[in-house]
């Protein structure tokens, strides 16, 4: 991974995790990377334009506690550039949009 990439940390039950999965993220300028630690009730997840990630190990690994959030990294500086509450795309769209032209 050499670009900046949004993981994006989501639980069941969650309004705007559905909204943001559902959504066309290609606006957002950035490779998306959606991750939960458990598969959705009822398989919520399995049929959604964005892939869904399960791994609980990957919650623990980045200490997520309290999901929905999201993290824009840059792999080549090493660092968060930005991260916050999960509410829908174009609230993150423009959050992390001042970080996307460093």
């Amino acid at each position: 991974m050499t670009e900046l990439t949004l993981l994006v940390a989501i639980k069941s039950h969650c309004d705007g995790c559905q909204e943001f999965i559902n959504a066309d993220v290609s606006d957002l300028g950035v490779p998306v990377l959606v991750v939960s630690a458990d598969d959705g009730i009822s398989s919520e997840w399995h049929e959604t334009p964005q892939p869904v990630f399960v791994s609980p190990e990957a919650f623990r690994l980045l200490d997520v506690r309290w999901p929905p959030v999201y993290v824009l990294i840059d792999p080549v500086a090493r660092r968060v550039r930005s991260e916050g509450v999960l509410f829908g795309v174009q609230q993150v769209a423009t959050e992390i949009g001042p970080y996307l032209n460093l």
